[in-house]
């Protein structure tokens, strides 16, 4: 069976026509032609499909895409307009993007990973900034994690990130750097609770 959707893209309305079973990482990648979510086990374990949906961590490769119309979803190409309105953008293309968006600063997240050399060979990347992304804004907002400090507020320590970041594999192990970049990226306001 298939179904219309519209899903909000990186801030552009797509409209498509999908299978009720398709995933929405196979209709980001494959139909829309987003492809810095990437499929990595195709089962949810690794991380590297992590989007934002309405602002919140998703797994791509296990939300199916009809739950998703109507939505805002944000991937790791989407990032640095998403902390910009769309005056301070400038004028938009057909696409729905800025001339300008190509020369705008990255998101704090996605500036901290190179300024740290958070990355190695750059599979898991996208989902990792977008999962960093999630988790500084459940952060700022004092959601607690498994090792947070019973009555105390959530401090952004190695382990507290360690733990919130735990849904994203690196198979190259740079988590050494991941760790001090997200650090970095909340110190320059990458904890922001918008979206």
């Amino acid at each position: 069976m298939h179904t219309e959707i519209t899903v909000r893209v990186d801030g552009a309305p797509r409209r498509l026509t999908v299978d009720t079973r398709t995933t929405l990482l196979d209709a980001l990648r494959e139909r829309l032609g987003v492809t810095s979510p990437k499929k990595g086990c195709d089962h949810g374990q690794c991380g590297a499909c992590t989007v934002l949906s309405g602002g919140k961590r998703v797994l791509s490769c296990l939300t199916l895409a009809v739950t998703q119309d109507g939505a805002r979803v944000t991937t790791a190409e989407g990032l640095a307009a998403e902390d910009t309105t769309p005056d301070e953008r400038g004028p938009v293309d057909g696409d729905g993007r800025s001339p300008d968006d190509a020369g705008r600063d990255l998101h704090p997240v996605q500036r901290a990973f190179i300024d740290r050399d958070a990355f190695q060979c750059g599979y898991c990347t996208p989902g990792q900034v977008v999962s960093a992304v999630g988790m500084l804004r459940e952060f700022a907002r004092g959601w607690p994690s498994a090792v947070t400090d019973s009555g105390r507020e959530p401090r952004l320590d190695g382990a507290e990130i360690a733990e919130r970041m735990s849904g994203n594999l690196c198979r190259c192990a740079a988590y050494v750097n991941i760790v001090p970049a997200i650090q970095q990226a909340a110190a320059e306001g990458g904890t922001e609770v918008a979206g």
